[in-house]
Formats: structure tokens, C-alpha cells, sequence
């Protein structure tokens, strides 16, 4: 979690309610960590050897953009659903932001160009489904929300139930991931934007 984000309250990672300050110290944190990253693979790799990455990112410029922003806004909401109930205290909803990123295309192909370690081979963008078992291409797919919904709170709680338990306690964790199950279901039931966007960059040792 970068510095400079104590401010962010109510929110767990950069939301449109957000200040100004939230977006740039995360953004100011990738690219130094991404930049590093790059360094010391190359300390790694020998020359014209190749990398392939794979990551989740966003479609747009807009660090608040839908297609990064709501599950997180749907998760903020599941935690404040206990908070209203009196089993999470408000306080530790503002002091917890999560330490992921979600950068766009322009910023990999920047930080990359940047660093210079790497020439850049491709880099491009597709969209996977939060429901690894919504299938579009299947005319007769009918979405069944409360299912749907727990396969994607799974999914999300196979990457932060640690970090949720080590700051909130781990008494919460079935009654959250359930409440948050429930509004991922109600989400894809009626809302277009149920896809993660995935970057894929492969890159050439100079």
C-alpha cells in the first residue's frame, strides 16, 4: 500500500469518492515497483532473452474507471454492511486499503520504455469474465446469480482473506465473503461491466 492514501476513507482502493492524492500515490507506487521489477530481471536474463507477463489492468486512462474499480467498491460495501451492524468498526474500514494496482496499457508501455531494459514486443488487452463460468459464447448460458456471485467472492477471498483476518480478524471472514457473494450476484444481474481486464506484454532483453 503506497504512503499518502490515510485519507481514503471509506474506501479500500482508489474510488471516485477518493482524493486526488489517493489516485497519484498509488499510481507514483507501481510505476517505482514495476520499474524495479524490470531492473532486476534483467539482472536476471540474458541478452534478446524473452518475458512474457500477464496481469490485471484496466481499459482506460481513468484510474477510477468501472472495469477496475467495482469489485472493490462492491467488497467496500460488504465491509460496511458489518460496520452498520456493529461488527466492524468504522475506523478500521478507513485505515485498510488494498495493495494491488491496476494500470493501463499507456502506463506499462511507459514505464517499460522508460526503464529500458526491454524492447517492447506487444502489448495488448482482452477481457476475461469475474465468472469463470459465464459463458457468452453460449446462447443458452442463463446466469445464475447467487452461484455466480460465490465464485467470484471465492476468487477474491483466495487473494485477501490473510490481509482481511491480519486487520480485521478473522471472525468476519464467512459472514463478509457471504455478504459480498450477494452483491456480486445482484451486480452481474443486472450490470454490463462483470469483465477483469487482462494486459499481456511480451518483451525482448536489450
Amino acid at each position: 500500500v503506497p504512503r499518502g492514501v490515510e485519507d481514503n476513507k471509506g474506501n479500500l482502493y482508489i474510488a471516485k469518492t477518493s482524493p486526488p492524492n489517493v489516485s497519484k500515490a498509488y499510481s507514483e507506487q507501481y510505476r517505482n515497483d514495476f520499474s524495479r521489477f524490470l531492473r532486476f530481471r534483467s539482472e536476471e536474463m540474458i541478452t534478446e532473452g524473452r518475458m512474457l507477463l500477464t496481469f490485471i489492468g484496466r481499459s482506460i486512462t481513468d484510474p477510477t474507471s468501472k472495469d477496475c474499480c467495482t469489485i472493490w467498491d462492491l467488497f467496500t460495501k460488504s465491509l460496511l454492511d458489518l460496520v452498520a451492524e456493529g461488527l466492524v468498526c468504522e475506523s478500521d474500514v478507513d485505515s485498510f486499503n488494498v495493495p494491488y494496482y491496476y494500470p493501463c496499457k499507456e502506463e506499462v508501455r511507459e514505464i517499460i520504455e522508460k526503464e529500458g531494459s526491454f524492447v517492447l514486443n506487444k502489448l495488448e488487452i482482452f477481457k476475461v469474465n469475474w465468472d469463470f463460468e459465464d459463458d457468452v459464447c453460449n446462447e443458452n448460458f442463463v446466469l445464475e446469480k447467487s452461484k455466480s456471485g460465490r465464485n467470484v467472492a471465492n476468487c477474491i477471498r483466495a487473494i485477501t482473506e490473510s490481509m482481511i483476518a491480519s486487520h480485521f480478524g478473522d471472525t468476519i471472514i464467512d459472514d463478509l465473503f457471504s455478504r459480498f457473494a450477494q452483491h456480486v450476484g445482484e451486480h452481474l444481474s443486472c450490470e454490463k461491466t462483470k469483465y477483469y481486464v487482462t494486459i499481456v506484454v511480451s518483451m525482448t532483453m536489450k
